[in-house]
């Protein structure tokens, strides 16, 4: 057997086991069905799905399609615009077919990884391709920015968002997001252990309630060598790229060019770390930050304050 029918078996395993957990999402606005409104991934058996923001705001009724067949009324139980993330609930008497989430973090770049969606409700659509590069920053509508994104080069179709990026291990390490409109293969993914930190948030409150340190992030891999000699472990962290003027990273003396690699106990290697240390119980608390400074190790003190609210 050859290496091609070796790949080919091991892509349509993945495809065969995680396609029933992609859903169809169809939306009404302003009393008119849209004819397609995205797609999305039953993350548990009771019927808990993460779509996108984009796909959802705005909509007075959801009905969500499974692969068996069902369609079903969908709540939604929150909305992230900051991730383009949000959260449904369908009720149904039987489990549904779900997806575990992966842990992006272990995610390198060159793996290869399926996406799965239901583009104008042609169900199971797969496209395959690798992981391009990670910790992107992704301009989004309204003028915000979603930090620690995955590039890959599997491309989607428009409403293919909110489809999983699977790994090879059958796990999904990303929400689809959104395809670069002026490039080919540039298509973004949301990691999964940002989604699936919303995903608790938004199961908890209904909304995400993030601490807020006023930076613009950006992972990075620094020299082995600093990562040795400070006993950090792997030798990447989360460089701060812009600090805005009078907020808490600001106030604490933290400066354009610092890498960020330990946020009080936390060991801070992507952005999705990052997220997962600001959380709720973060606000108004000090906490320390330790970054590298021209390769020396600093440690300040900043006091996160609750991040302001992204309107759609």
């Amino acid at each position: 057997m050859n290496a091609l029918r070796f790949l080919s078996d091991d892509v349509a395993r993945v495809v065969r086991d995680a396609s029933p957990a992609v859903a169809h999402i169809r939306t009404l606005v302003g009393g008119r069905s849209r004819l397609s409104g995205g797609s999305g991934v039953a993350v548990a058996p009771d019927g808990s799905i993460l779509t996108n923001s984009h796909v959802v705001r705005g909509a007075t009724a959801v009905e969500v399609e499974l692969t068996d067949g069902r369609s079903l009324v969908a709540d939604v139980v929150g909305d992230d615009p900051a991730t383009d993330l949000a959260l449904l609930h369908v009720a149904t008497d039987t489990p549904v077919p779900h997806l575990d989430l992966a842990d992006s973090n272990a995610v390198r770049v060159g793996d290869v990884v399926v996406a799965i969606g239901s583009p104008y409700g042609l169900a199971s659509t797969v496209t395959m391709g690798i992981v391009s590069a990670l910790g992107r920053t992704l301009d989004a509508p309204g003028g915000r920015t979603i930090d620690g994104v995955l590039q890959t080069d599997a491309l989607l179709n428009p409403v293919t968002s909110a489809g999983p990026r699977v790994a090879a291990e059958g796990r999904a390490v990303g929400i689809n997001t959104a395809v670069h409109a002026r490039g080919q293969g540039l298509c973004f993914a949301v990691p999964s252990n940002t989604a699936g930190f919303v995903l608790g948030q938004l199961r908890r409150h209904g909304r995400v309630l993030r601490a807020w340190l006023g930076i613009g992030a950006e992972e990075v891999v620094f020299p082995s060598r600093l990562a040795l000699e400070h006993d950090l472990g792997a030798a990447r962290g989360v460089a701060v790229r812009s600090v805005v003027s009078g907020g808490p990273a600001a106030s604490a003396g933290l400066r354009r060019g610092d890498v960020i690699v330990q946020l009080g106990e936390a060991r801070i290697e992507t952005v999705a770390d990052l997220h997962r240390t600001l959380g709720g119980g973060a606000i108004d608390a000090p906490v320390d930050v330790v970054l590298l400074r021209a390769g020396k190790l600093e440690r300040l003190t900043v006091r996160p304050k609750e991040a302001p609210r992204i309107r759609s």
